[in-house]
């Protein structure tokens, strides 16, 4: 059985009931992936890591922990199209929504060397995502897939660029004081990382059960419903974290929250969800069966190109401007319009 629970019993439920358990479910993932970054970042202060690479490593794998989750689970459960969704929204809507709403609420700093490096990994992760799905369909456009050989190359890319960040980090750290009063213990920190696991993955499972239920429903593809709703749903702890970052005083935090998340949506979300089963790139049963590789794939690297070029005029005046967020949710707008118009 590759469910945590009987999806039967979700099928019993009246559709507000549903939609009333996967608001909660999204809820439970928010609260659940605190716990787990918190819980991280403790561990990391333990075991004595700068705030930098724990900014950099372990927040971003904590943020986008709630993408795996679903991505994984989907994958296992057959809900391909819930999986690709799932992750090439999710970077549309951090890059676009996240960026973008904390970049109109204040100047952001361009950091050069963090825009100059893992920025440029940010648009070549997605390029790679591109050309791995597009060169299946040219080898086998009948019935493409992103198979585990797949899978296995992102997450050892996964960790090269984990440990990539930490060295560049440990290069770049300055000293800092420690604060005996604010630490707590090593298994506190651990009890909280793994609850917040648990409650990330079984929470992940109903939200995906909630969604194939509704979809079937409402005759609306799992594609679209993953690429808008689950994947803003999933993208929430990104938002919570790169608003909190810049409504304390800390808005680099939101630019390095949402490179960071971006690359590890295709490293580990797609990485993780192509291990765990193949993920076919054309729905035959769908109305529009290449809706993936036509839309949502092109979409995906036009928001990457376009905050890109928007790094250009930020690094050489130091800074992104209040402006520069407003073509960024506009194209969000946009991506959620077309995706509404792709429901009827």
């Amino acid at each position: 059985m590759n469910h945590l629970i009987d999806p039967q019993w979700f099928a019993s439920l009246s559709q507000i009931a549903l939609l009333g358990i996967g608001a909660l479910s999204i809820i439970a993932i928010l609260k659940a992936a605190d716990y787990l970054v918190d819980g991280a970042s403790g561990l990391a202060r333990n075991l004595g890591l700068s705030e930098l690479i724990v900014g950099a490593t372990i927040v971003s794998l904590g943020t986008t922990t709630p993408e795996a989750a679903v991505s994984v689970l989907a994958a296992w459960t057959g809900n391909t199209g819930l999986a690709l969704g799932n992750a090439v929204g999710s970077i549309i809507a951090d890059t676009a929504l996240v960026f973008g709403v904390g970049c109109m609420m204040m100047r952001i700093p361009a950091e050069r060397s963090l825009l100059n490096r893992q920025g440029w990994l940010q648009l070549l992760s997605g390029a790679l995502l591109a050309a791995l799905a597009y060169g299946s369909y040219m080898m086998n456009p009948e019935d493409p897939t992103l198979g585990r050989n797949s899978g296995i190359m992102l997450l050892a890319l996964l960790v090269i660029y984990m440990w990539f960040t930490v060295k560049w980090g440990r290069a770049s750290q300055e000293p800092r004081e420690e604060n005996d009063e604010d630490s707590t213990p090593i298994w506190a920190d651990s009890l909280r990382f793994l609850l917040g696991l648990i409650v990330v993955i079984v929470a992940g499972q109903v939200l995906v059960n909630c969604v194939e239920v509704l979809a079937a429903r409402w005759g609306v593809s799992q594609l679209v419903i993953a690429s808008t709703i689950v994947a803003f749903g999933t993208s929430l702890p990104e938002l919570v974290v790169s608003i909190t970052a810049v409504r304390t005083g800390h808005p680099g935090l939101l630019v390095g929250n949402v490179i960071g998340a971006d690359i590890l949506n295709v490293l580990f979300v797609v990485g993780s969800s192509a291990f765990a089963a193949d993920l076919p790139l054309v729905n035959q049963e769908a109305p529009n069966p290449t809706q993936f590789l036509d839309f949502h794939l092109p979409f995906m690297m036009g928001t990457l190109i376009l905050f890109r070029i928007l790094i250009v005029p930020a690094l050489k005046r130091g800074e992104f401007h209040k402006r520069q967020g407003i073509p960024l949710v506009m194209v969000y707008l946009v991506y959620l319009t077309l995706n509404g118009t792709m429901m009827t």
